[in-house]
């Protein structure tokens, strides 16, 4: 048997029950190098069980995120995405021509949200940004 996801290890960690599909599914996103929305993840889980229905998919996103495993991305350009919740802060620059998503942090970003904050008189406590852009030297037809 193979070593457990990341995923499935959240899910231990916070007492979930984990049945064969939920394992199924915490593992696709765990192996994904990506941000799925739930439909892909349902194709890709269902590759792996075909006994899989897209209700399952819908339902345990629902639960992995309500209980911090999963955090849902919205990049304004149809379904929401997900990614694992677990892990360094980073942000995001959204190549708006093929969708890619592309993760970064940069510490003076970081140092500098804080800064606003404090000069509005607050104190940060989360943040999310995304940046959206087209590759430089890519021309749009038209």
């Amino acid at each position: 048997m193979s070593a457990m996801s990341r995923i499935e290890k959240l899910c231990r960690e916070k007492g979930l029950k984990m049945t064969k599909q939920r394992r199924v599914i915490a593992r696709v996103l765990s192996e994904s190098d990506d941000h799925p929305d739930a439909q892909a993840l349902f194709r890709r889980a269902s590759r792996v069980d075909s006994r899989i229905s897209q209700a399952t998919v819908y339902r345990t996103v629902r639960l992995f995120e309500e209980t911090g495993i999963l955090e849902r991305l919205d990049f304004g350009d149809g379904p929401k995405r997900y990614e694992e919740a677990a892990g360094e802060h980073h942000d995001h620059l959204i190549d708006i021509d093929t969708g890619a998503v592309i993760e970064f942090h940069n510490a003076e970003i970081e140092r500098l949200q804080e800064e606003v904050a404090r000069k509005l008189g607050f104190k940060l406590v989360d943040h999310r940004m995304e940046l959206y852009g087209v590759k430089l030297g890519h021309k749009k037809d038209g």
